[in-house]
Parts: structure tokens; sequence; C-alpha cells
């Protein structure tokens, strides 16, 4: 098996070059510790305003309904009390994790709070995004932060009541501090989850696809060549081998990348959809596809299909 493409770093103190492993060099700019932090907060406040506005809820609709009857809650048995206290913890244990693992696998690998600042989680690798790196990187953010953090709050209440913190207080103190500044001490900000898990937190631009790159080159051409003539038409089960998210790295690379890289997309999309790359017009073909694939997509969306990307 062969090993998976390391990434190296590009200009700029936050950019990156991610090497995908169809070995396609792709520029991103990682996310900074201030908006990874506020994605988290943002995500916090919307997990406990949404479990105490279901808890108020429920016993709202409880205390209405089967107040002064056999199921009333207040009367109910010490062991069915126990049962409802045991539900409620596992459903604000499946929100906890279910908030962050369901959103965090959908196709653009970010939560709520992360598509408000613009940020989400992309594989170090450059391949698809697994769910055992997902799983792993949000159960290391309860061991990093939230563990140690809960502790040192119930000491604290502890004190309350007249009881000294200990060094316990210390230790739980370390804990916290050790992990919260791991990523101030990696050039990449990873936290100790991005570490295990593989993976990076990067910007995504909310940046829309311009209708003008459609009307330039060969895609304004109906994938005629300016430079040689040659006329390129793809059909449905070539345009059906991408999707989105391949159609959006395209447009960017059209946009940013030097010849080489263009000649280096060019011969990988060749090899997927079963052409002969040849040489010399790599960036007509690519403006091309382009715009056939764009139309492709769009006319599926109208019909209310998706393909957010090529695994779909």
């Amino acid at each position: 098996m062969s090993a998976a493409p390391r990434p190296s770093r590009g200009p700029g103190k936050r950019q990156r070059i991610m090497v995908t492993p169809e070995g396609l060099a792709l520029p991103i700019a990682l996310a900074s510790r201030g908006s990874r932090a506020g994605a988290l907060i943002i995500d916090v406040l919307i997990i406990v305003f949404g479990l105490v506005a279901f808890h108020l809820l429920m016993f709202w609709i409880a205390g209405g309904l089967l107040e002064g009857t056999a199921l009333d809650v207040e009367a109910a048995p010490r062991g069915a009390q126990e049962f409802l206290q045991i539900l409620l913890v596992i459903i604000v244990f499946v929100t906890w994790y279910g908030y962050f693992l369901v959103q965090e696998l959908g196709p653009r690998g970010a939560t709520l709070g992360k598509r408000a600042v613009g940020i989400r989680i992309a594989a170090r690798s450059g391949g698809r995004l697994p769910p055992e790196a997902v799983i792993a990187r949000n159960l290391m953010r309860d061991i990093e932060l939230f563990y140690p953090l809960g502790f040192i709050l119930v000491l604290l209440a502890g004190t309350t009541m007249g009881e000294e913190l200990g060094p316990l207080a210390w230790i739980a103190t370390a804990w916290f501090a050790l992990f919260l500044l791991l990523p101030f001490f990696n050039r990449d900000a990873l936290r100790a989850g991005d570490i295990i898990a593989g993976t990076w937190v990067v910007e995504t631009p909310r940046t829309r696809l311009a209708g003008t790159l459609s009307t330039q080159g060969a895609a304004a051409t109906r994938g005629e060549s300016e430079v040689t003539g040659a006329r390129y038409e793809f059909g449905e089960a070539e345009l059906s081998v991408y999707g989105e998210k391949e159609l959006q790295t395209l447009e960017r690379m059209l946009r940013e990348s030097p010849p080489e890289a263009l000649t280096a997309v060019h011969a990988t999309i060749c090899r997927k959809i079963g052409w002969e790359p040849g040489a010399g017009d790599e960036r007509a073909f690519l403006e091309a596809f382009y715009a056939q694939l764009r139309a492709k997509l769009e006319g599926d969306m109208r019909f209310g299909k998706r393909k957010a990307d090529k695994f779909s």
C-alpha cells in the first residue's frame, strides 16, 4: 500500500498546499485559532440552549397533561422517576455527540458554528474525510476540554460548601491548560484530536460560482478550442464521474493555478473518464469540461437531484 500524499506548506503563515490522492496540488488556508474557538462557542451555545428549551417544553407539556393522573411525574414511583432521569441523560448524550458527528460527516464537513465563521474539517491526506476520523476528533474534544473543565467546576462548587481544593484542582488545571494551549505550539494549529484523526480545520471562503467563467475560452464556444479548433463534448457517463465539490475545485484551479498544475488536472480527468490525454490544449479541455459539468449539475438540481462529490 502506498503512503498517503503528504501536505506541504505554501506561502503565508496559514497557507498550505494539499496534495490529493490523485496527485492534485490544491492551495488551502488553515482556519485561525480564534475562528475555531468562536465556532466551538457557537456550537456549545446551540446545544445548551436547544437542550434547555427541549427540557422546558417537555416538562411544560408533562405538567399540563399528566398532573393529577396516574402518569403524574411527581407522583410516580421512585423507579419510574429514575428511568425518566436516565432517559434525559441519554437524550443529552445523543444530542451532544450526534450534533457534531452528523454535521461533520455530511458533505460540508462543518457544524453550524463552523459554517457561521466560514471553516470546515478536511483530511490532511487530501482524500475523503473518513467517519473514524470525525468520531476520534470529537471524542478527544471531551478529553481535552470538557472533562477537565467539568472536573474543575465540580471542585470549585465544593469550595462553596467548605471543602478544600487540594492537589486534584491543580492537576485538572494543568490537564486543561496543556490541551488548551497545544494549538499554539505547532504551526498548523492542531489540537490533540486533529493529530490523532489526521485532520485539518481550513477556511471555506463564501464565494459563488462566477457566471463569467462559463463565457470564457472553450466554455463560450460550446467546447471548441481557440488554439487547435478541436471540439470537446462529453457524454452523460463522463460527466457523472464528478460532483459539485470537484466542480468548485476545477473552477478555482482555472482561475488561480499555473499551466503546469492544469496539465496535471487535465491528465487526471482524462484518466478518470477514459480519454487519451493529449498535450498543448489542456486549458480548452478543462474549460469545456467545466462548462458542461456545471450545466449538467444545474440541470439535475432543477429536478431535485444533487451530487455533492464524486463519492455520492
